[in-house]
């Protein structure tokens, strides 16, 4: 039965190791959207239900950041403007989407994902491109309806995004990425919510797991680094997107 103890257990466990290895590294949610499938939730509510536990870090590392003068504050407003209309629009596709013709699509961008996820992250340029005010806003725009209709590892697409748009340190990329990511997740939150599609039973409990792990991860990330977690969570994704191929493939 979907939403046991066993379930519940099994599902905290994973929103800890999101919540660690999103402090570490980014990417959480390629550990939390293929556990919540790989239990037998439909991708609508498995995608809900991911919002439903994630806004909570959400708020909690833009505010972090945030207090840490760690974001560009002249950017915010657009950004955050940008990343809400976009996961507006996304959230509103992907309810549109019928649950046969979305789950091989979830698949496929989990694979596309986590390759992301794996690209080394350097800051190859330093200086903003032409025109950065109008990119950075299209990227925010653009990031998050990803967002809104998906999301796994739109946090390291927007830190990539803003090192080459705005020549932005790691650090900064960071905290200005959490401000895109804060408005994508509290518009899809609203939409997801309003329509029923979270199911709270599993996602308060992820929330405070997922809470837990991140705690633990700012800490593990001055003494350890990111290397040794992006491996491991590349290895669990590999593990559940073959076990979600292999359900897909037993239902044709």
């Amino acid at each position: 039965m979907i939403g046991s103890a066993a379930d519940v257990a099994a599902l905290s466990i994973a929103g800890f190791f999101a919540g660690l290895v999103d402090a570490i590294a980014g990417g959480g949610g390629l550990v939390t959207v293929p556990a919540l499938m790989a239990v037998g939730l439909p991708p609508h509510v498995a995608l809900a239900t991911n919002k439903g536990q994630a806004i909570f870090g959400a708020f909690a590392s833009a505010s972090g950041y945030w207090r840490r003068g760690a974001i560009d504050r002249a950017r915010a407003p657009m950004a955050f403007a940008c990343g809400l209309v976009g996961s507006v629009l996304g959230a509103i596709a992907q309810l549109a989407m019928r649950p046969d013709v979305l789950r091989p699509l979830v698949l496929g961008l989990l694979v596309a994902a986590a390759v992301v996820v794996a690209w080394p992250r350097k800051a190859v340029r330093r200086e903003p491109i032409a025109h950065a005010v109008v990119w950075g806003a299209l990227v925010a725009l653009v990031l998050g309806a990803y967002d809104g209709f998906f999301g796994p590892g739109v946090g390291t697409m927007l830190i990539v995004a803003f090192v080459l748009v705005f020549g932005d340190p790691l650090t900064r990329a960071s905290g200005n990425a959490k401000v895109v990511n804060l408005a994508s997740n509290v518009a899809a939150f609203a939409i997801f919510a309003s329509r029923g599609n979270i199911l709270w039973s599993i996602a308060l409990p992820m929330a405070a797991a997922n809470a837990m792990g991140a705690w633990t991860g700012a800490r593990l990330a001055v003494r350890h680094g990111d290397r040794f977690i992006r491996v491991v969570v590349l290895l669990v994704v590999a593990a559940l997107v073959l076990k979600l191929a292999r359900d897909l493939h037993a239902a044709q």
